[in-house]
């Protein structure tokens, strides 16, 4: 195993610079070139003739003796970053960025405001040797305060925090995968834990309300009625395109990227699905879809239905994956039918169904007295 010695050298003018001696010298990660010297760019008076020269040597050699033994630790768990220019210099933020904008639509929006929220904290230019667990929990603590952000500086929801932190963690897996940090920070933290939030969703006589009353807008109602019957994203469902439809009677499926993950998805639909879209032609199926609208006429056409629930859009895949579970399909298909990569997502839909059970459970009651019960051996 390599030792880290601190050292020092002239360098003129009465002055000593500071480094570290690695030996046996250990391989810079960028280029594999081996390193002995490693310079950490500050100095000290050879000969300190006043106070305030003595302080500062005495000062700057703490500092040394703090960042070898650091260094130190470093080489002992095979980590190299600090010999790398790349990772000492690289910005942080700029790689978010960069994740940022592999993403479109809402997930895009989603990783913005998620951005947006990081440079508050932090500031718009953050060096990748800045990140460690210590700034990592703090950040996580800045955002469960819920701060506000803008115009309106509305705080954000337990829930919405823990979106954001997943969103950094999962941009500082990729900063591991390319060589920006010397250890899987991403892995090594804790994710902020959600907090439980009702998930609500219709009824089937409640969806047929919503079959039987207009709507005036033509689109929002097919849109609606679809991602009930398929549990798709109000994103993925705005732009879903002919091309991306198969199939025929009996056997007609959707081949398309999701928004939010990105990932190629096979989704079969119902005949009666792909009823509600209407003439086969190019382009977008929903032209004029848009969220801004869904926002006012949604709730119009739910009280129009006599329907009292709070429901917005995403309700509607609630809505298909409870339904598609009360109706007895399997937690396994439901799971790949809404595209989960991990099955505990869709289980908060089986403790929704296993609620409802349990209060069915006691809807029968008997008029029983207990003197009427006879028991006989």
């Amino acid at each position: 195993m390599s030792k880290v010695t601190l050292r020092r050298r002239t360098i003129g003018k009465g002055r000593m610079s500071l480094y570290l001696d690695i030996y046996p010298p250990v391989a810079n990660p960028d280029n594999g070139i081996p390193v002995r010297k490693h310079y950490l760019r500050i100095f000290i008076y050879e000969k300190p003739k006043t106070e305030l020269e003595r302080l500062h040597n005495k000062e700057t050699m703490e500092l040394a003796e703090t960042i070898r033994s650091r260094r130190q630790l470093d080489v002992q768990n095979q980590r190299f970053g600090f010999l790398s220019s790349r990772m000492m210099n690289g910005d942080f933020v700029s790689f978010f960025e960069a994740q940022k904008d592999k993403r479109k639509g809402t997930s895009r929006i989603n990783w913005e405001m998620a951005i947006a929220y990081f440079k508050q904290f932090a500031g718009d230019k953050v060096l990748f040797p800045r990140l460690n667990e210590t700034f990592s929990e703090e950040y996580a603590d800045f955002l469960l305060s819920g701060p506000g952000i803008g115009r309106i500086k509305r705080k954000i929801s337990r829930n919405t925090a823990v979106s954001y932190f997943a969103k950094y963690r999962a941009t500082l897996k990729e900063a591991f995968k390319n060589g920006f940090l010397p250890v899987n920070l991403g892995e090594i933290i804790s994710a902020i834990t959600p907090k439980d939030t009702h998930r609500e969703f219709l009824f089937e006589e409640e969806v047929q309300k919503l079959v039987d009353t207009g709507c005036r807008s033509e689109v929002i109602k097919r849109a609606s009625l679809f991602s009930i019957l398929t549990g798709l994203r109000f994103s993925d469902i705005s732009t879903l395109d002919w091309s991306e439809l198969r199939g025929q009677a009996g056997d007609y499926y959707i081949q398309f990227l999701t928004d939010k993950t990105g990932r190629a998805e096979f989704m079969p639909i119902s005949d009666q699905a792909y009823g509600l879209l209407g003439q086969k032609g190019e382009g977008r199926v929903f032209k004029r879809l848009k969220y801004t609208q869904v926002n006012y006429i949604l709730p119009e056409w739910l009280k129009d239905a006599g329907i009292e629930k709070r429901i917005s859009f995403h309700c509607f895949r609630h809505t298909f994956a409870t339904l598609q579970l009360l109706l007895g399909t399997d937690i396994v298909t439901v799971s790949k039918l809404l595209g989960h990569q991990d099955i505990k997502t869709t289980m908060i839909y089986v403790k929704i169904v296993d609620k409802l059970k349990r209060d069915a459970s006691h809807r029968i009651k008997l008029n029983i007295a207990a003197s009427a019960l006879v028991f006989q051996e």
